[in-house]
């Protein structure tokens, strides 16, 4: 005879089950709509790299309280990345070049979009002019435009233009990522979370505060050699700001 199925019971259901729609606010909207024109537009592509942070940490903190005390501010991390990406795209001036239609457009300035989370969406002020600035310019710039977007006081000329974006998902324990491009610019600079991490030095294996960076760029316009190239002079430039100096 078969043997007898067995008897399932129906599990009860504890707990609410209830569903509720929220209507996007305008911000959202538009920043649903960049998101899908950039994928929809760029050939997208991200190529990645990784920093040692070792001296950028010392360097912090052997000089931030001089630091703060002679422009009032702290010296945080962004503005060695922010000055060591304006000198990559310095380098490589195609990454900070855009396509209009079938004509390629070369800028002899650089401004950097910074992405800044909001509680009602993310939001791309623009530093203008990087070029022109040192770390205490760049920190005061931050600051201000960070301090307006917490307060909802950014205007549209705050966050128009921009050649640039670096987004920092390191503020929140990202370990890696691939960021996508803010329209109509060509690439964009992903930051993550610094972590301690064995990597060999000189033939020996040492413990160092490392971090991932990524770069996400418009393949139509920039080919991996110049992608690398550009990642490889922001290392660079992070982990010895000496080469700004030097210009090596």
């Amino acid at each position: 005879s078969p043997a007898p199925q067995p008897t399932t019971t129906a599990r009860p259901v504890v707990g609410t089950r209830e569903e509720r729609k929220v209507k996007m606010n305008r911000m959202r909207q538009r920043i649903a709509e960049r998101l899908k024109e950039a994928q929809n537009i760029n050939a997208m592509l991200t190529t990645f790299n990784e920093v040692d942070m070792s001296n950028i940490i010392e360097m912090r903190s052997r000089h931030k309280d001089a630091f703060l005390k002679q422009h009032g501010i702290k010296l945080g991390f962004m503005s060695p990345f922010v000055k060591a990406a304006c000198y990559a795209l310095q380098d490589q001036p195609v990454v900070n070049a855009v396509i209009e239609g079938k004509e390629i457009v070369y800028r002899d300035y650089v401004d950097i979009s910074v992405a800044v989370a909001t509680p009602k969406g993310l939001v791309v002020p623009v530093l203008r002019n990087v070029e022109t600035m040192n770390y205490a310019d760049i920190e005061k710039c931050i600051n201000d435009l960070s301090i307006k977007a917490r307060d909802g006081l950014l205007a549209i000329e705050d966050m128009d233009g921009g050649t640039f974006t670096i987004s920092n998902g390191g503020v929140f324990g990202s370990m890696l990522g691939t960021p996508i491009i803010n329209p109509p610019q060509s690439a964009i600079l992903g930051m993550h979370a610094i972590n301690e991490r064995p990597v060999a030095v000189q033939g020996k294996v040492e413990i160092r505060p490392m971090m991932y960076v990524a770069l996400t760029y418009d393949h139509r316009l920039i080919d991996g050699r110049e992608a690398v190239l550009f990642l490889r002079k922001v290392k660079s430039a992070v982990e010895d700001p000496r080469v700004l100096l030097l210009d090596v």
